[in-house]
């Protein structure tokens, strides 16, 4: 059994087979489901969002889901945004979560904006049902954007009580 605060390594692999790796702490681990920490480890701007250096990303990844999340929070654990990859293929292990990232983001601020990022990025010839599962997975998530920050913030504080 994996003890909160071990490491794992998050692996993004892109549509186009481009591979990213990240060291996170683990937070939780359930059967198909786990949640994460990774630290900021520079100012990052995204859109109109600063995500400050050392702000916290908690990653959720699910094995039956359309997506993944992050809670990206500051130092006092105040929501700065909720950002979804629409993604498939997520396997959980020990030591890893791997997943492919379909390119499609959603990102969720506090006053409840939803914007859809990278759209752009699907290519002309991307199959027809990877398109639709897409397409489904955006739309769901757009639907109740307070619903989601609800949730996210509930989570937040069920795995960090202490913030």
């Amino acid at each position: 059994m994996t003890l909160p605060g071990a490491r794992i390594v998050e692996i993004k692999t892109t549509l186009a087979g481009e591979r990213k790796e990240f060291n996170c702490e683990l937070l939780k681990r359930a059967k198909g489901e786990i949640a994460m920490i990774y630290r900021m480890p520079r100012d990052i701007q995204l859109e109109d969002l600063l995500l400050p250096k050392n702000s916290i990303s908690i990653g959720y990844f699910w094995e039956d889901r359309a997506y993944n999340a992050y809670h990206w929070i500051d130092h006092q654990c105040q929501t700065l945004a909720l950002y979804f990859n629409i993604c498939d293929n997520t396997h959980i292990s020990t030591d890893q979560v791997a997943w492919r990232d379909l390119a499609v983001d959603v990102l969720i601020s506090p006053d409840l904006r939803c914007r859809v990022l990278d759209e752009d990025e699907l290519p002309d010839d991307l199959d027809r049902n990877l398109r639709a599962y897409i397409e489904t997975a955006r739309d769901a998530l757009c639907a109740d954007p307070g619903r989601l920050l609800s949730e996210f913030e509930a989570r937040r504080r069920e795995l960090l009580p202490e913030a």
